[in-house]
């Protein structure tokens, strides 16, 4: 089980990077659709992707190489929720992609973790 500690920020950026190495190794779409509430969203420019759509996005996705998380913020919404607020920079090969993130995050007691509500990506 997840304990839920006083350190908000720190659990949440931990999730965050959990995430983003399931995509770096190949398993984003597997990680979104593990941790993502039933009616969780993904939501990308052009494109809001529900739980079951998020799988075959990412494999049609071009792998990632590395990535960077720049200005963490986070918003609390009460004991078990908050929202993480993030730039984050990401390598293709040499060409860099730069986002403005934002990922909705609630404690679910019946799984004992962490799940993604929302995730929102804009270009900077």
């Amino acid at each position: 089980m997840t304990a839920i500690t006083d350190d908000l920020p720190a659990r949440l950026l931990h999730e965050a990077h959990e995430g983003w190495r399931a995509i770096l190794a190949g398993k984003g779409g597997d990680y979104y659709q593990r941790t993502m509430t039933g009616d969780g969203l993904l939501i990308l420019p052009g494109v809001v992707l529900g739980r079951d759509d998020v799988r075959a996005a990412f494999k049609a996705a071009a792998p990632l190489d590395r990535y960077e998380l720049h200005e963490p913020a986070v918003i609390r919404l009460g004991e078990h929720a908050g929202v993480l607020v993030y730039r984050s920079t990401a390598w293709r090969g040499d060409t860099a992609t730069e986002l403005q993130m934002s990922t909705t995050y609630l404690f679910d007691e019946n799984n004992g973790g962490w799940a993604i509500a929302a995730h929102q990506e804009s270009p900077v």
